[in-house]
């Protein structure tokens, strides 16, 4: 059937005004939130037709990228810190930073027998390697040291460390067997679907993981980036990422 020259302008108009709804979002993951991120993504383009561009490192790594001007459009930190300087320095949108999640720190082993559910294993003088993740640039490496130094362990263990540049790295240490044990993200573990036997480290032992959010400058009028942490907030990625072992605190009053 042949469709009338006016038919076809105006489903090329309606094609072009759909096209420019739909944006990008330039998103730089903290390593721990990596696997969780691609599950929110997919959501959120499917219920707005927006695409998110992921780039995943530790935070430090991240925060010095941003500074040094690599487009990103959102940073999904492990830590409350860095947002803050971002936003503090003028690189982040004042006002946009918000707690998206608190993590949870896992002394994990692929193998079901290794680890007790105390973490006693640390003090087994025949335990070779302990993979951690670089506690200078990567939260979950500072809360692992964090939790090392409160046993008394830091100072003893630290020949047997494998520092891995983020917790992605230092969670392939052990699932590759480079290490027979370390301290990782319970995301992680989860997303990775091999339980093996773990640690849950009582929060007490470290400061809070608290994982913050925040707008950047080059994306204040990028309404996909915007959209991306309205939906961040709502039920349907809440529920993605409590699911993934993270906890997320309830939205402060208005």
């Amino acid at each position: 059937m042949r469709r009338h020259p006016l038919q076809l302008l105006l489903i090329a108009a309606l094609l072009a005004a759909t096209g420019a709804r739909a944006g990008e979002v330039s998103v730089a993951v903290a390593a721990n939130f990596k696997a969780t991120l691609e599950e929110v993504a997919a959501a959120f383009t499917r219920a707005t037709g927006h695409k998110v561009l992921a780039s995943s490192g530790s935070t430090g790594k991240l925060y010095t990228q941003i500074t040094q001007g690599a487009p990103f459009a959102v940073l999904l930190a492990a830590d409350s810190a860095r947002p803050e300087r971002l936003e503090r320095e003028g690189y982040a949108v004042a006002g946009s930073r918000f707690t998206y999640a608190v993590g949870r720190l896992v002394l994990w082993s692929p193998d079901p027998e290794r680890v007790d559910a105390e973490g006693a294993v640390l003090r087994d003088p025949g335990l070779e390697r302990l993979a951690i993740a670089n506690p200078r640039s990567a939260p979950y490496g500072a809360a692992a040291q964090e939790v090392l130094e409160g046993l008394g362990l830091w100072d003893g263990i630290q020949p047997r460390l494998v520092r891995g540049e983020n917790i992605g790295q230092a969670f392939q240490f052990v699932a590759s067997g480079n290490a027979p044990l370390g301290f990782v993200a319970l995301a992680q573990v989860r997303a990775g679907g091999q339980p093996g036997s773990q640690w849950l480290v009582p929060q007490a032992l470290h400061a809070p993981i608290e994982q913050q959010a925040v707008l950047l400058g080059s994306a204040a009028r990028n309404p996909a980036a915007q959209a991306f942490l309205d939906y961040l907030r709502g039920p349907e990625a809440v529920a993605i990422i409590e699911r993934y072992g993270y906890d997320v605190p309830a939205p402060p009053e208005r």
